[in-house]
């Protein structure tokens, strides 16, 4: 797989270090219970499809990108600088 970074364009996948979903985390109240902690920490969606998913190009200019791909397909349909104005920032 490739990704291309909008700083460095196109590199291999292994200079990127997927970091999880491109989502608001709900995180409990410190208070919470076990069950909600445990839910938080262990339980993740893992859908087949389309996911926007957070990497940091960590073998290259350490930007954080938001990567829009089909985990089915492997097809990498949009990568922009997660903190991009004039895109969704996460």
């Amino acid at each position: 797989m490739r990704l291309t970074c909008p700083v460095c364009g196109e590199r291999d996948r292994r200079e990127f270090y997927y970091q999880g979903a491109a989502v608001a985390m709900n995180r409990p109240s410190p208070d919470a219970g076990a069950e909600a902690w445990d839910n938080y920490v262990h339980l993740r969606e893992n859908p087949a499809g389309e996911t926007r998913d957070m990497w940091q190009h960590d073998g290259g200019c350490g930007a954080w990108l938001v990567v829009t791909r089909n985990t089915v397909t492997h097809e990498i349909s949009d990568v922009s600088l997660a903190s991009d104005p004039a895109g969704e920032s996460v």
